[in-house]
């Protein structure tokens, strides 16, 4: 790891968004791209600290989190979300590093990779699924707060308003990943495979009881009626 991927390097961020008990949230800036990211961070009952897509923060957010448990997973969620990953690394030599199968070999340019997701350590509190149809290119992290289950997502399911300018004739029309619950364009012709059985997986979350939030790596949490955005998702394979 060289030490420009390792020196703490901060860019803009929000405040930390305490969702549950177990579950928190920052969403952050990208350099040079006008796109919002999300780290989502979930405390297991033996309070270790699951991190997913992580994002460096200033050092009272970090502070923070480490006073709220012990981080020991990092989540490298595919191969283009791994821009901190071996910063994380630097910062917490123990953390064990976890990312799709297919995306190994990359993220492993930036980082050493413990296992992939089918050795994660799933409990009553925090499993991973891998996601049908994209031959494991990306999965669905599904947490449970008390009877309230949160879906993590990554780049499978995008949640952006429209926006203006470039910027927003790009993301409206070519890559097609604005307005509303969607499965980008991209993603469709770089990592779904099979749309009738993506498809129908998103169409098994959303029938998940109790589901409170849907969560994606850029921009908008899904807080109404999640269940019915899932299907809208679905709806635009």
């Amino acid at each position: 790891m060289s030490d420009e991927n390792t020196a703490w390097k901060v860019f803009r961020h929000w405040p930390i968004e305490r969702l549950e008990d177990n579950l928190w949230r920052v969403q952050g800036t990208l350099p040079g791209i006008p796109l919002y990211r999300v780290m989502t961070v979930i405390k297991r009952a033996d309070g270790t600290l699951v991190i997913h897509g992580g994002i460096a923060l200033e050092e009272d957010a970090m502070k923070e989190i480490e006073a709220w448990g012990t981080p020991a997973v990092l989540v490298v969620p595919n191969q283009a979300h791994r821009l901190d990953a071996a910063r994380f690394k630097a910062r917490y030599p123990n953390l064990r590093v976890y990312c799709p199968r297919p995306a190994k070999k990359k993220v492993e340019e930036i980082v050493p990779v413990d296992a992939t997701y089918e050795s994660f350590p799933n409990g009553d509190d925090l499993r991973v699924e891998p996601l049908d149809g994209l031959k494991g290119a990306e999965g669905v992290f599904v947490v449970q707060s008390g009877a309230r289950t949160s879906l993590i997502f990554n780049d499978a399911v995008f949640n952006m308003a429209h926006r203006k300018g470039l910027p927003g004739f790009i993301f409206k029309y070519l890559t097609q990943s604005s307005g509303g619950p969607r499965v980008s364009r991209l993603v469709k012709l770089f990592f779904v495979k099979q749309k009738g059985a993506f498809r129908a997986h998103l169409e098994r979350l959303s029938e998940l009881p109790n589901l409170v939030r849907v969560i994606v790596a850029h921009h908008e949490t899904i807080t109404e009626n999640p269940s019915a955005a899932l299907k809208t998702a679905a709806s635009t394979l």
